[in-house]
């Protein structure tokens, strides 16, 4: 592992501070690790969504409510199981 020296300011540290207790956090190490470990997260779903979002709209064939809702069914679930895989 390597080491960062990051600085914050003396406001952020208290948040920090009284929040390792609340949430059972054993240092302000282990806080910030699992804060950055969190944006990564998000920073990777967020460009999945884009990426899925492209293609709304694009189909050529006229579907029915009933399919479309099926389709937004088998595509979540294809979607969740890769957020695993990635996340996991």
């Amino acid at each position: 592992m390597e080491i960062v020296t990051v600085r914050f300011q003396e406001d952020i540290l208290k948040k920090i501070d009284k929040n390792l207790f609340t949430h059972n956090y054993n240092s302000r190490t282990e806080f910030i690790r699992e804060a950055v470990r969190d944006k990564l997260s998000n920073l990777n779903r967020d460009e999945l969504v884009e990426e899925f979002l492209k293609f709304k709209g694009k189909a050529k064939k006229k579907t029915t409510y009933e399919e479309n809702r099926e389709t937004k069914k088998e595509v979540s679930k294809e979607l969740m199981a890769e957020l695993e895989k990635r996340f996991s």
